[in-house]
């Protein structure tokens, strides 16, 4: 029993803070929790594969090209057999002629630590469709 709340206590500790890195402003600490060969589906459905695509993919984040970003976490929710979990957020950005928020989540996929997937969702108007076409050929449509 202890051995299972401690399990889930380290992965619960392992998704704040990676979340919280991102609220650090600090790109090498957000790094340091990937996985070198990990996943990040961006919430537009772009694919980065690999520590130096993901790394390309958040420098305008740090670079501060959307202002200060803080994400604030809503909820969260954990698989600790699978390593994975889902954490919901509310992103705010904050520029000098403008500040907002969204809300989102990211489902999580840790393995020995290091985090190998992150896919990212976020509330949206509209919905992002993709051709089945464009799809299948990437080997992404779902099997009937």
């Amino acid at each position: 029993m202890y051995e299972e709340l401690a399990a889930r206590a380290d992965l619960e500790k392992l998704v704040i803070d990676f979340t919280e890195a991102f609220n650090h402003e600090d790109i090498d600490e957000v790094m340091s929790y990937f996985a070198d060969d990990a996943i990040y589906d961006e919430f537009n459905d772009i694919r980065h594969v690999g520590g130096k695509a993901i790394r390309a993919a958040f420098v305008p984040q740090f670079a501060g090209e959307y202002g200060r970003m803080r994400f604030h976490t809503e909820d969260l929710f954990l698989d600790v057999d699978a390593g994975k979990a889902m954490i919901r957020w509310v992103l705010t950005l904050e520029q000098d002629n403008r500040q907002g928020a969204y809300r989102g989540l990211d489902i999580l996929h840790f393995e020995d630590g290091k985090l190998t997937e992150k896919h990212t969702y976020c509330k949206a108007k509209v919905p992002f469709i993709r051709k089945k076409k464009e799809m299948a050929e990437e080997g992404r449509w779902p099997a009937s």
